[in-house]
C-alpha cells in the first residue's frame, strides 16, 4: 500500500509556526512594550519552545520589527485603493473601510505601532523616515490632484491623512474604552458597519465630497 502524503509540508509548518509566533508577539508587545516583553513570554503565549522563536527570529528586535512591519504592510495594502480610485468618494471611502477592518482584526499590532511612535520610535525611526515618508508623499499627491480637479475642497493632504489614521486606528488603540462604553462588549458586526458608514459620511462631507 502506498504511503499517504504528509498533510503538512516543511514550508507549511514553518508558515504556521511563524503565524503563531507573530500573533503571540503582537499581543505580548502590545501589553508589555518592547522593554517588558521577553522571548520566553512570547514562546509561552505561542505554545512553542523558546528555541523555536530563536530559530525563526534570532533576536527580540528582529521579531519586534517584523510585527511592526506587518501592521504597516496591512496599512499600505489598504491604501492601494487610492492609486486606482476614480475619485475621493471611492478612494477615501474604501480606505476608511479597509483601515477599520484592520483595526478590528489586528488591534494588538496597531497598539504596538502606537506605543513605539509615542516613545519617539527608538526601534523603527528609519522606517518612518523612509517607507512612511514616501508613502505619505504619494498619497498626498493623489489628494492634491483631486483638489486640482475640483472633486473635493482644498484641504491640507497631510492633515487629512492624520485625521484618517487617528479616527480609524482609535478603534484598535482604544478598544478597551470603546468596549467599556458599549456595555463591556466588543462591537458586533452591525456596529462595525455603522461605525464605518458614520466615519465616511462625516469625513467625506467635511471635505466637500458628494457621493
Amino acid at each position: 500500500m502506498a504511503a499517504q502524503p504528509r498533510t503538512n509540508s516543511k514550508k507549511e509548518r514553518r508558515q504556521e509556526n511563524e503565524k503563531l509566533i507573530l500573533a503571540a508577539a503582537e499581543k505580548v508587545f502590545s501589553e508589555a512594550g518592547f522593554g517588558g516583553a521577553t522571548m520566553q513570554l512570547i514562546a509561552d503565549m505561542a505554545g512553542l519552545p523558546k528555541a523555536n522563536l530563536h530559530y525563526y527570529f534570532p533576536t527580540k528586535e528582529s521579531l519586534y520589527r517584523q510585527v511592526v512591519e506587518n501592521i504597516f504592510q496591512f496599512w499600505l495594502q489598504a491604501a492601494d485603493v487610492f492609486d486606482d480610485a476614480d475619485g475621493p468618494a471611492e478612494g477615501i471611502g474604501a480606505y476608511i473601510d479597509a483601515k477599520m477592518e484592520i483595526s478590528r482584526r489586528h488591534p494588538s499590532g496597531s497598539k504596538v505601532w502606537a506605543t513605539e511612535v509615542m516613545h519617539r520610535a527608538p526601534v523603527i525611526q528609519d522606517y518612518l523616515e523612509t517607507t512612511l515618508m514616501e508613502w505619505t508623499e504619494g498619497r498626498a499627491a493623489i489628494i492634491n490632484r483631486w483638489i486640482a480637479e475640483g472633486r473635493m475642497d482644498p484641504v491640507d493632504p497631510d492633515h487629512l491623512l492624520y485625521m484618517l489614521w487617528a479616527t480609524t486606528q482609535h478603534y484598535a488603540d482604544f478598544s478597551h474604552q470603546i468596549e467599556t462604553l458599549n456595555g463591556g462588549k466588543p462591537l458586533d458586526d452591525a456596529q462595525w458597519e455603522a461605525a464605518k458608514a458614520s466615519i465616511k459620511r462625516i469625513i467625506l462631507k467635511g471635505i466637500g465630497v458628494t457621493e
